[in-house]
């Protein structure tokens, strides 16, 4: 009865409740001391134990984010430095290292600079309340410098989020979003962890970093060719920096739920991975529909749990004995990457037919209008591609049944990888390596889920000078396959995954109906300057049911 009024009190945050989650421990320690061992009694006590050790007061640990162009604007108005976004890194870190030594506080009378502080306030009030695991990470999105982790730190102080001593007690984890960001991010980490000040702040985290990868921008930016060696060759740089600074650093993969923005099928995407990038700890984003999929029902929960479980004890097992990656492989990759990327490109960011065709030939504008997400379509801007965000992106073209974002540019890198360095040599790795190997596992997987017949439907609505484009992507298509099935040694998509073929046969006979009626929808939504609300609703239903149906969104 103690026990129970206790924990009224602490829910109500009323005087005499428990100040932590160890404090009901211990007290639970006692009650269970008191029953026989053995007794139901005693068991029941035990699992009320097991589960505040797990969830404590928080339930679940929430991690913060914020894009380091917001926290640039803040830290601007808050030192009356204007021109700090437009400073080059190192002078913005050293402006935030005097600003450290004496950060500025009250009120700044600027709302976006108010509503930033009440996040880390928000976080000081948490950990007070329900303890210190309520709050995690603090994640910068669109990190590029050390001085986007050293603002946070400021930040935090402003806030008020720090002791007596100026501790700062979060884990600041940059976020590399961009291929060029991935490209250059071990020098960002070797630099930040060279700052005093940032190293200093490490020693309170008992040394360990978190850096998270991001999968879904460096695809829509870059594709996904040349965002998978990117990642790749982020991990091991990252790691480079971590030991010769004597760091403990965790990777944190940034995966969507579909190919283009790197969700894979779960232990080989983790075999996949460089040696030592998972040395038995895994952390990874679950997203969207992918949640319900993986953990809807406990059974496939904890087979989720041990598939992912059990690849990261084997890379823990396996990687001290792997030999380095050949240089050839290496050569081979980056011409692939090379190639890649400049096909994407010249499609995706030079081709004046792609914003037209993709606007047309894709229910973009329906998903647009959908309350779905917790964050709009677009990051704001003129509608162009930068601006819009990767899911709505991917889903697009997921329900035009083309899933571009998923292959284009493979084709092409393979192609010119070929004709450099030998067909055998990509053979041999995709034999006996497993980050190429998953790399054209995923992409045989995604061409086997599209269907281009399909896509010459949503391609007939488009404008006749864009819709010229769906025949260069229908050869683009053809020539992937191709390529992908004579390295997989296969004569036709999926061949060696017979059950995921099947059951992609079975399902497009109810999913084609919807994407033929959506086509006329659109077509006739369109017609009416898209102000018929019952077309609307109707076109709703088709993606709903497509999605379904295929069993993905973004």
């Amino acid at each position: 009865w103690q026990v129970w009024h206790r924990l009224g009190r602490t829910g109500a945050d009323e005087a005499g409740g428990y100040a932590d989650p160890e404090g009901l421990l211990a007290d639970l320690a006692l009650l269970a001391g008191s029953l026989r061992p053995g007794s139901a009694g005693r068991a029941l006590v035990e699992r009320l134990v097991l589960r505040v050790r797990t969830f404590g007061f928080h339930l679940a640990t929430l991690d913060l984010r914020q894009d380091a162009r917001v926290h640039r604007r803040v830290v601007a108005h808050l030192l009356d430095r204007p021109d700090f976004a437009d400073l080059d890194r190192a002078v913005r870190s050293r402006v935030l290292a005097d600003a450290l030594a004496d950060p500025p506080h009250g009120s700044s009378g600027d709302e976006e600079t108010e509503r930033t502080l009440a996040v880390f306030r928000a976080c000081g009030t948490a950990r007070r309340r329900f303890g210190t695991d309520a709050a995690g990470l603090f994640l910068v999105s669109m990190a590029q410098g050390p001085d986007d982790a050293l603002a946070v730190l400021l930040l935090a102080r402003c806030a008020g989020l720090d002791d007596a001593n100026g501790v700062v007690p979060l884990d600041v984890a940059p976020l590399f979003e961009t291929v060029d960001d991935l490209t250059g991010a071990g020098a960002t980490l070797d630099t930040l962890l060279a700052d005093p000040l940032y190293r200093d702040h490490l020693a309170s985290r008992a040394d360990r970093q978190t850096v998270m990868l991001g999968y879904s921008d460096s695809a829509k930016i870059s594709g996904v060719g040349a965002s998978r060696w990117a990642l790749y060759r982020a991990q091991e740089d990252l790691l480079a920096v971590a030991r010769r600074h004597g760091v403990t650093l965790d990777l944190f993969h940034g995966r969507g739920g579909t190919i283009a923005r790197g969700g894979s099928k779960p232990r080989a995407a983790v075999l996949a991975g460089p040696p030592g990038a998972t040395p038995g700890r895994l952390r990874l984003t679950e997203q969207g529909e992918i949640i319900n999929s993986k953990y809807g029902l406990r059974g496939i929960a904890v087979r989720t749990l041990e598939l992912n479980s059990g690849a990261a004890l084997e890379t823990a097992v396996r990687d001290p004995d792997r030999p380095p990656l050949p240089d050839a492989w290496r050569e081979a990759m980056d011409t692939f990457a090379g190639a890649s990327r400049a096909a994407w490109t010249r499609l995706v960011h030079e081709d004046p037919r792609f914003l037209p065709y993709f606007r047309t030939a894709t229910p973009i504008d329906v998903i647009e209008r959908m309350a779905m997400g917790s964050r709009p379509a677009s990051r704001g801007g003129a509608g162009g591609i930068e601006s819009l965000r990767a899911i709505p992106w991917v889903f697009a073209w997921t329900q035009s049944r083309l899933v571009l974002p998923a292959w284009y540019g493979l084709g092409a890198g393979l192609a010119a990888s070929e004709a450099a360095h030998g067909r055998d040599l990509l053979r041999a790795m995709a034999g006996e390596w497993p980050f190429f190997a998953n790399l054209l596992g995923d992409a045989s997987m995604a061409l086997a889920k599209a269907d281009p017949g399909i896509a010459a439907t949503y391609a007939g609505l488009a404008d006749p000078g864009a819709g010229t484009l769906h025949d260069d992507l229908r050869n683009a298509f053809a020539d992937t396959e191709a390529r992908i099935l004579a390295l997989r040694g296969e004569s036709f998509l999926l061949e060696s995954e017979p059950l995921l073929r099947e059951i992609i046969r079975l399902r497009n006979p109810y999913v084609d109906p919807m994407s033929l009626l959506q086509v006329d929808l659109l077509r006739r939504w369109r017609a009416g300057d898209r102000r018929d609300d019952d077309l609307e609703q109707a076109l709703f239903a088709t993606v709903r049911g497509i999605a379904r149906g295929l069993r993905n969104t973004g």
